[in-house]
């Protein structure tokens, strides 16, 4: 079974970990195509603009959620990473090793948050974009990482103790952009809507220039679709 095909899961309520960009808003997308009722977690997390969370928004009314909601942390009083610290700058060319936009942590942090939510929510599910053929090598967006998690998760929590397993949904795991952005299309995503560059303007134009931008337009291009990415300067 694809991962876009429609399942009927009775309604059951799922988190979903919503950034404003093209991975999230594709997870979500197949979320509601599986009939999950789907309740929206975005962080204002000290990152270097805040577009992201203009076109989460823009995206969570845009598939009417049952819930959006945007919790702030501060993760750039920790630093480490040209996304939370004003003073690196985001690459514009592929880099070797672990780029230093991988923010240390980020989704064991907000993996953490959608857990809390669910328990009270009682979701059973939690979705959340992470790839690992087109991305740029975070640790944090292997299976391994998930897995792990997801056991954690059913160790840590009431809901886990008392026999209902939580499931940490990642339907994007094994698909290139292209295959996203074409399985996104035929369930609807407006990714005009969406906003996936690291250095985006407040206005949310993209540089063009930063591994997302690249991994994204390389996306548009290999599924034959427009791009109707924003950019700085074209």
């Amino acid at each position: 079974m694809m991962p876009h095909d429609s399942v009927n899961h009775g309604n059951a309520k799922a988190v979903v970990l919503l950034s404003g960009g093209l991975d999230s808003a594709t997870c979500l997308a197949i979320a509601k195509n599986q009939g999950y009722q789907c309740f929206g977690l975005s962080f204002d997390y000290g990152q270097r603009h805040y577009s992201e969370l203009h076109a989460a928004a823009r995206v969570a009314e845009s598939m009417q959620l049952a819930r959006h909601m945007v919790i702030r942390i501060d993760m750039s009083g920790i630093g480490g990473s040209a996304l939370t610290d004003m003073s690196l700058a985001v690459p514009e060319h592929k880099t070797a090793g672990i780029p230093i936009t991988y923010v240390p942590a980020r989704n064991t942090v907000f993996l953490s948050y959608a857990l809390a939510w669910a328990e009270v929510l009682k979701a059973n599910s939690i979705f959340i974009g992470v790839n690992a053929l087109d991305y740029s090598g975070y640790p944090d967006c292997r299976p391994e990482f998930i897995a792990a998690f997801e056991h954690m998760a059913n160790l840590a929590t009431r809901v886990g103790l008392e026999g209902s397993q939580l499931k940490i949904q990642i339907p994007l795991m094994q698909m290139n952009k292209a295959d996203i952005i074409k399985t996104g299309l035929s369930l609807g995503v407006d990714y005009s809507l969406t906003v996936s560059c690291y250095q985006a303007d407040a206005e949310g134009h993209a540089c063009g220039r930063c591994d997302s931008c690249r991994f994204r337009s390389k996306g548009f291009s290999e599924a034959g679709v427009v791009d109707p990415t924003r950019y700085q300067h074209r």
